[in-house]
């Protein structure tokens, strides 16, 4: 699979370019996906899509090459894109008024309930019709997000958003990744997967493997010094239990902060310090690191304008997010020059755990949703190093019944059961306590201390 590094092509004209029909687009342990099989198979989805009144195209895989492929096609087809971050069966369902058409590989199961159109995505086609220039304004994306009010939040882009961050990654990165084949961790369905592992290698001609790397066995055996790791820091941690050292020729960092110690510990092993990307769904990238030292500053991207508001959050002018109007983010920081600074944490009630965005709020819907339950209360909590939530409830009458007859024990098993129908395992609360009523202040906040005091024995 080695061969000279291909020059940076835009997303509008990835399709026209002359390359290589034998050049290697995908990979996995046992077959190689060439870029004469890659056309063929977006053209038969194309096709099959224009077919379709559908407008509005979720794409759902598990397979980063069949996503390329359906990504692409609907792009082509001149579909909206629509990427659940979710595969939980409620969870799609209630999505499914964001959708008209499901696209998806044989690694992910339809939901039975949701009545819209849907299409495998094909790989059989005998005549190639050349592609058009893709109008790359006109081409609409709608990712989602945990909003503030507990519902998924769509946030909608345009693949000239999508193009313009692409060049600002090469621009930086380029000459560092060179040819390299990229391997992740990360879901390609969520923006930092879609740029760093799909889109991005397209453009510029790197080979992307086709599945996940899970467990870091995995990452150790796969590494080499032609590869490049797409990962987070939930696994970057999981590294500490490694010792023998590996070549690797770039290491990505994204969706949470990285310690310290996990950022030394990895640069032991490969040689390498991973290069951290701090951003969000709304915002794509907004600054980058390495930490060389404990206290390394966060660096911006070049073309984007930063400021604070008021309450000291950053407040962002970027291309690809809106070239001309100023973005407000919740995450408080202070600026140490025009260029570097280094964050606070956030102000609202979205929390980050093992790298997974949840909005406190959505799990308090959850459980105020079951018959059991009349109020809920959820907070973070640092247990032995680990962070999780926590969970006050009170119950209906209903619920104490229940409680009576189950006993406390398969009672939460219960309860968690239900939530997983809606929500990540990790955003299940990992303790609960039954109270008479959620304790407030005179301005009828909630006190966190009073429910923290709640868990402060263990079970």
């Amino acid at each position: 699979m080695n061969r000279p590094h291909n020059t940076h092509q835009t997303l509008a004209h990835l399709l026209g370019t002359s390359k290589i029909g034998e050049d290697i687009v995908a990979f996995d342990m046992e077959k190689q996906w060439t870029w004469q099989q890659f056309l063929h198979d977006i053209r038969a989805t194309s096709d099959l899509l224009e077919h379709s009144t559908s407008q509005r195209v979720a794409v759902c895989t598990l397979d980063s090459y069949q996503f390329a492929v359906g990504f692409l096609a609907c792009c082509h087809a001149g579909k909206s894109v629509v990427l659940p971050g979710n595969y939980q069966n409620a969870a799609l369902t209630e999505l499914s008024s964001q959708f008209d058409l499901l696209l998806h590989d044989a690694g992910v199961e339809p939901v039975s309930s949701k009545p819209c159109e849907r299409v495998a995505i094909d790989s059989h086609f005998e005549n190639l019709k050349p592609f058009p220039v893709l109008d790359l304004k006109q081409a609409e994306i709608i990712l989602f997000t945990s909003g503030s009010s507990g519902t998924p939040k769509a946030i909608v882009k345009t693949l000239e958003h999508l193009d313009t961050e692409i060049a600002i990654l090469e621009s930086i990165w380029g000459n560092l990744l060179g040819n390299a084949l990229v391997e992740s961790t990360v879901s390609h369905q969520h923006i930092y997967g879609l740029l760093f592992r799909v889109l991005w290698p397209l453009c510029t001609g790197r080979a992307f493997a086709c599945r996940n790397l899970e467990y870091p066995e995995q990452v150790m055996s796969h590494a080499s010094a032609n590869r490049v790791l797409v990962s987070s820091p939930a696994l970057l941690k999981r590294l500490s239990t490694q010792t023998d050292s590996a070549e690797i020729r770039a290491l990505f960092s994204s969706g949470g902060p990285l310690p310290y110690d996990a950022a030394k510990h990895a640069n032991g092993l490969f040689g390498q310090l991973p290069i951290e990307v701090y951003g969000s769904t709304e915002t794509g990238g907004i600054a980058y690191k390495q930490q060389y030292s404990l206290n390394e500053f966060w660096r911006l991207f070049p073309g984007i304008e930063a400021k604070l508001n008021h309450e000291q959050c950053l407040k962002l002018k970027s291309p690809h997010i809106d070239a001309d109007n100023w973005y407000q983010t919740a995450d408080a920081c202070v600026f140490h020059d025009e260029q570097r600074f280094e964050l606070k944490g956030r102000t609202d009630r979205i929390v980050k755990i093992e790298e997974k965005r949840i909005s406190l709020v959505e799990v308090e819907k959850r459980l105020d949703q079951l018959d059991w339950i009349y109020e809920s209360a959820v907070f973070c909590c640092h247990d032995k190093q680990r962070l999780s939530l926590n969970a006050a409830i009170v119950l209906t009458p209903a619920g104490l019944d229940k409680l009576e007859s189950l006993g406390k024990g398969k009672f939460w098993l219960l309860l968690r059961a239900e939530l997983r129908q809606w929500i990540e395992p990790i955003a299940v609360p990992r303790r609960f306590r039954v109270v008479a009523e959620i304790p407030l202040n005179s301005q009828g906040k909630r006190q966190v201390s009073e429910l923290e005091k709640l868990f402060t024995d263990s079970l």
